[in-house]
Parts: structure tokens; C-alpha cells; sequence
């Protein structure tokens, strides 16, 4: 069975809404906001490097379609193959795309041969996911910003409890806290 890993930038508050950009009015506070410090950013990719496929939700793929293709950093994600959960997306564009229908699809997926499957962005499919039973980790980068309001990863709209137990963590001089949890069962 795969590892299916939920991967956010989130403020302290729980907003994992457009750090680098996208429809909020502080986007982009993940580089905005907080210095740049090259080791808060090793998670990431050492997850593009051991993953085998991405999982969005619609919007993610809205936004990042268009976007990560260009961008060199991103070239194992733009090889390997990416889902998109949606129930109205025909024909991706995006290199190596599959549409899922259903978090049972998800589940399916999930239960077949191959690595880790991250979920990018996307706080609704992570919720169901989550609310499914389907999350195994979470790695978080917490930065030292409070929005107040946006999308958030944690929050009233599911009813699910998970207990996580603490696996690996970090603080960085800008104030960025690595923090990965697997899920307990």
C-alpha cells in the first residue's frame, strides 16, 4: 500500500491559503513575510525526490498547471504522474495527468503498487482524505504568520479525529517550524 502525505505551507493560524500566490489578499506571504532560509525548504525536495505521484483537487490544478510546467526546480513533479480529483475537469493539459473521480478512486490508487503520494495545496481534498481515513502523514512548514483569515487545513468543516504522533521536527532562524506527523491507527 502507498503513503499518501499531505504537504503544506501553513501561517500559525492554520492558513495554508496562497503562499505563493493565488486569490488571498496577503498571497504570497510565505516569501513576503519571512526571510528566506534555504534548510526550512530541504522537506521539500527530499518529497519531490522520494515521490512517485501527486494528488490536487481542481483548484491546485487551476493554479499550478499553468505555473509549475516552466519552472525547472519542479522537474520530477512535472514527469511523474499527477491525479487530479474533480468532478468537472476533461482532458488535463498537464504532462502525465489522470482525473480521479471519487475519494473511493483515491482509495483505490492508494492500495496499489508504488511510493509516496503527495497532496499539494488542495485543503478540501486534504479534509476528505483525512475525514476518509486515507492521510498516513503530514509535513507541515509552519511560518510565524498570523492571516487571520483564507483556506485552512484544520479547521470546523470535518468532524474527524486523528491522533499524530511527532516523527521529525525543526526550528529555523526565520522563525519556520518543520513539523512531521504520521497518523496513528
Amino acid at each position: 500500500m502507498r503513503q499518501l502525505i499531505v504537504t503544506e505551507f501553513m501561517t500559525l493560524d492554520g492558513v495554508i491559503d496562497s503562499p505563493g500566490g493565488g486569490p488571498h489578499p496577503q498571497a504570497g506571504w510565505t516569501f513576503k513575510q519571512v526571510p528566506f532560509v534555504e534548510e526550512a525548504y530541504e522537506i521539500k525536495g527530499r518529497e519531490q525526490l522520494e515521490a512517485t505521484a501527486m494528488l490536487i483537487g481542481r483548484v491546485s490544478y487551476d493554479e499550478f498547471a499553468p505555473v509549475w510546467p516552466r519552472m525547472d526546480e519542479f522537474a520530477e513533479y512535472n514527469a511523474m504522474p499527477k491525479y487530479v480529483v474533480s468532478t468537472t475537469l476533461e482532458n488535463p493539459e498537464w504532462n502525465n495527468t489522470s482525473v480521479l473521480r471519487s475519494i473511493d478512486e483515491v482509495a483505490a490508487l492508494k492500495q496499489g503498487d508504488g511510493g509516496n503520494i503527495l497532496v499539494h495545496g488542495s485543503a478540501t481534498l486534504a479534509k476528505g482524505l483525512a475525514a476518509a481515513g486515507l492521510v498516513d502523514r503530514y509535513h507541515l512548514l509552519v511560518f510565524p504568520v498570523l492571516l487571520g483569515t483564507g483556506r485552512r487545513l484544520f479547521d470546523d468543516s470535518v468532524d474527524t479525529l486523528q491522533t499524530l504522533d511527532l516523527i521529525e521536527h525543526e526550528a529555523y532562524s526565520n522563525g519556520v517550524v518543520k513539523a512531521v506527523y504520521d497518523v496513528v491507527r
